[in-house]
């Protein structure tokens, strides 16, 4: 049954009426809200602010390395140590590593670029301080919904963004209601802000309907993987900061790896692929694996425990690939726009920023009682923002990894270390991505296959152990929300031509080619249980023939101190 049969059977859906409401309860979409509650405080005001988180809870599908730079956090909540906020361990050291198969090469701190610095900033768990950012909203009287995902964006008659409805909860995996079928309900406002992090579902239809990202560059993403330890104590060192690049990738793959101590001798480990990458036998999470069995790393997980793992999509075109953010009746902000500055491996802190300026746009336009139009205001604020002024410096630092490792560690160098000490912050050249990720993959016969050792169950893991802690559920008995365009395009083109990458790019064994009983060919089997809700599929599919919907509510990871 279509979402139009629904309707006609059960409908209509009710309607709440909202000044704003804001999809997605991350950094971003928390700091629109507080901002929004704050401004209207401060002039005696009353906004009505709600937002929809698709998580059991805010932080429930949180994941990020992560480092805080806390300059935007000064700037929403300038007391949040008296607040509680869990900023706890500061960075002490910064090294990056060089790796190849045995040994490693040490950027000496002189020569480190200003991306990879970082004095005054902070070790966190993102998914603790979002749960903790939730806790100021509430504070303030904004209404958070948990557990109900914005499943379609609705519109005025003039076209203009009316509001979201939240998806159906109820039907089974043929796609009928069952005895606990309930229908969506409908959320109304003068304005809409989208806050759904990387590859947002609602913000990429956004941003097709009205051609946001017209004369922009292809956005770029990469998948960050990350695993949390609990080490020998001997061997933590509270507020050490790690970055490698090198293996276990080829010269030619964008990516690298981060380790980050944080208190009570945990460390956070992570590995990012860029979802540009060739050869379809590349497997992101075997890459991963066998990361942590080099000599420099190794040595401070063995003895150790690990607790958690996930992986999530991350944003890296920067600001050549950033799309016109506004449109009538709403606005993007934070990662579903694309504002994470890849070249410092940091979002949180922009997520941040672009929620406060989106909220100043959208607290104006509603005094002086304008509603459903575009806010101008919010991207001419970005433009004379510090944080404008920070990506532009970073402009071209994917690009330049197109361009191989070498020439890479060569421009970074040049952009992040020496133009700064003459004073430019941005650089007189421009170089442009011209092709989106999924189009890079070539043909498995044209690639090298790659091996990669088997676990062994005490620094190296399987996806299936790994997906277990992530805490990972969805409901049984309910549609797919991995969903085909096509069906027969996995085996007819993706097997055929790439071997089935889909197997190996998703980190949570989602995707499996198995043999038909009946016919003896491959057939792709979608264990939609497992997701991770990282989006990968969504964006590193050859044919484009993946489409990531939203579960019923609630489903998904649910981390915890990732």
């Amino acid at each position: 049954m279509d979402q139009q049969q629904l309707l006609e059977q059960f409908g209509p859906r009710e309607a709440m009426e909202y000044d704003v409401v804001i999809v997605g309860g991350g950094p971003a979409g928390l700091a629109t809200a507080i901002r929004l509650k704050q401004l209207a405080q401060e002039k005696g005001a009353d906004v009505n602010v709600c937002v929809l988180e698709k998580g059991s809870e805010p932080g429930a599908h949180i994941l990020s390395g992560a480092i805080m730079d806390p300059r935007a956090l000064n700037e929403l909540i300038p007391n949040w140590k008296e607040l509680g906020a869990p900023l706890n361990q500061a960075v002490t050291e910064d090294k990056f590593l060089f790796l190849n198969e045995s040994g490693s090469k040490g950027t000496p701190p002189a020569l480190l670029p200003e991306c990879f610095h970082n004095e005054g900033n902070y070790i966190i768990s993102l998914s603790n301080f979002v749960r903790w950012l939730g806790q100021q909203a509430e504070a303030l009287g904004i209404e958070i919904f948990p557990g109900f995902p914005a499943a379609e964006v609705l519109y005025n008659e003039d076209g203009s963004v009316m509001g979201v409805a939240t998806g159906n909860m109820g039907i089974n995996k043929e796609g009928e209601p069952t005895d606990n079928f309930q229908l969506g309900m409908e959320l109304h406002a003068k304005y809409t802000i989208f806050a759904e992090g990387a590859r947002g579902h609602l913000g990429k239809q956004l941003i097709e309907k009205f051609k946001l990202d017209a004369g922009k560059d292809p956005q770029s993403y990469g998948i960050g993987l990350k695993e949390l330890w609990e080490i020998d104590p001997a061997k933590h060192k509270p507020g050490l900061v790690v970055h490698t690049a090198g293996w276990p990738l080829d010269p030619a793959t964008y990516g690298g790896s981060f380790l980050y101590h944080m208190e009570d001798n945990k460390v956070a480990v992570g590995f990012v692929v860029g979802l540009d990458y060739t050869n379809p036998w590349l497997s992101p999470f075997e890459e991963f694996q066998r990361f942590k069995t080099h000599p420099e790393i190794r040595q401070y997980f063995e003895g150790g425990k690990r607790l958690s793992y996930g992986a999530r999509a991350i944003t890296a075109g920067g600001l050549l690939s950033l799309p016109k953010t506004v449109f009538p009746g709403g606005a993007l902000v934070g990662c579903d726009a694309g504002y994470l500055n890849a070249s410092r491996i940091k979002g949180s802190h922009a997520a941040i920023k672009t929620g406060m300026l989106a909220a100043e746009a959208v607290y104006d336009a509603l005094q002086a009682g304008r509603q459903h139009d575009e806010l101008a205001a919010y991207p001419t604020a970005f433009e004379q923002s510090w944080l404008h002024k920070e990506l532009l410096q970073a402009k071209n630092f994917k690009q330049w990894f197109k361009k191989g490792r070498t020439t890479a560690t060569l421009m970074t160098g040049i952009e992040q270390w020496l133009l700064p000490k003459l004073g430019i912050r941005n650089p007189p050249w421009t170089i442009h991505r011209v092709k989106p990720d999924h189009v890079y993959l070539k043909p498995a016969a044209e690639c090298q296959k790659i091996e990669y050792p088997k676990p062994d169950g005490k620094l190296t893991f399987d996806r299936l152990s790994s997906v277990f802690i992530s805490n990972t559920n969805h409901e049984e008995n309910q549609p797919a929300h991995l969903t085909l365009k096509d069906a027969s395009v996995p085996v007819n083109i993706n097997w055929d031509r790439y071997a089935g990458p889909e197997s190996r790019y998703c980190p949570a064994g989602v995707y499996e080619f198995v043999q038909d009983e009946t016919s003896g060919k491959e057939r792709l089997q979608i264990n939609a249980q497992n997701c991770v809700h990282c989006k990968t599929c969504d964006i590193k599919d050859p044919t484009q023939n993946i489409v990531w919907v939203t579960p019923e509510g609630g489903g998904g990871p649910n981390y915890v101190g990732m």
